[in-house]
């Protein structure tokens, strides 16, 4: 599992385009020694880019049949989000790179934590620190920094709030492109996770994380309990309620081209999915949305 690998930055919007511009040219971009001045960036923000686009599943860290070592290739999604929103401009793209964030134990082991195992609302800054070095201690067979771990927690509250505050000077607070989902909040040191609204999320964020979670358990049906419950899916990553979840349900039952069939009964409410692969879902919706701009 991994902690404290952003070097304390968080990312910053027009990283991700950088990123993927320079590795489509060089996928072993981030161990050259000069990258910082061909990007423009710091030599720890290159470190901290690293991470993020490993962990929001922008690349593939591998290992180089030929030359053996370590590349970073530029997964298909990366090159779909270039084309369509390479500055995270849409909603949408902030949530599906949320939900890789935060659907990546080994990479982002914070954030995993923060919103698929931490089932309270409201905690301190500090309480949300001992709870995590509580977690770590009991889950880990090694030992973890403190430093470490409160680092992780600095980061995860400005990745969802730097920006936020309409008061903030804009030149003394760079936006994180993930604040406008409006999940998390501080207020007087304590951290609240907000339940948002469907249309917040978008709903093809929504549909295309279920569609990646039935692709990977090679399944066509999957219920509003687990919806709601399961770490990956929309009650833990998006902190949804139920009540929200199902008018979402009730929306994609409308929702053009690749509709769900939404099944209730006294039982067990279930959802059946289209039959479509989940890049070319969004490979669509991104289409449809540039069409309408």
């Amino acid at each position: 599992m991994g902690y404290g690998q952003h070097q304390s930055f968080y990312l910053r919007p027009h990283w991700i385009a950088k990123a993927v511009r320079m590795l489509e040219q060089d996928e072993r971009f981030f161990y050259d020694p000069f990258g910082f001045e061909k990007i423009g960036l710091g030599k720890n923000m290159i470190k901290s880019l690293r991470f993020w686009t490993v962990a929001m599943n922008i690349v593939h860290e591998e290992r180089s049949a030929d030359t053996k070592q370590t590349i970073h290739r530029l997964t298909p999604f990366s090159k779909l989000l270039y084309e369509y929103d390479r500055f995270i401009r849409y909603p949408e793209t902030a949530a599906i790179l949320h939900y890789y964030l935060v659907s990546s134990p080994s990479q982002a082991t914070t954030w995993y934590w923060f919103f698929n195992l931490l089932g309270e609302k409201a905690m301190t800054v500090q309480e949300l620190h001992e709870s995590l070095v509580s977690w770590v201690n009991q889950n880990e067979n090694r030992t973890v920094s403190n430093n470490s771990l409160k680092r992780d927690i600095d980061c995860l509250i400005k990745l969802y709030t730097a920006g936020k505050d309409e008061g903030d000077d804009p030149e003394e607070v760079i936006q994180s492109p993930l604040h406008i989902l409006g999940l998390v909040e501080e207020r007087q040191e304590v951290v609240y996770k907000h339940s948002p609204s469907f249309e917040e999320i978008g709903l093809p964020a929504l549909l295309y994380t279920l569609l990646l979670y039935a692709k990977e358990r090679e399944i066509t049906t999957v219920s509003v309990e687990e919806i709601q419950e399961v770490p990956g899916l929309w009650g833990k990553v998006f902190n949804m309620k139920r009540n929200e979840i199902v008018s979402a349900l009730d929306e994609l039952t409308r929702y053009g081209k690749y509709p769900v069939r939404f099944v209730r009964t006294n039982r067990i409410d279930s959802v059946r999915l289209p039959d479509v692969e989940p890049l070319t879902f969004l490979t669509f919706e991104y289409g449809r949305k540039a069409v309408t701009l």
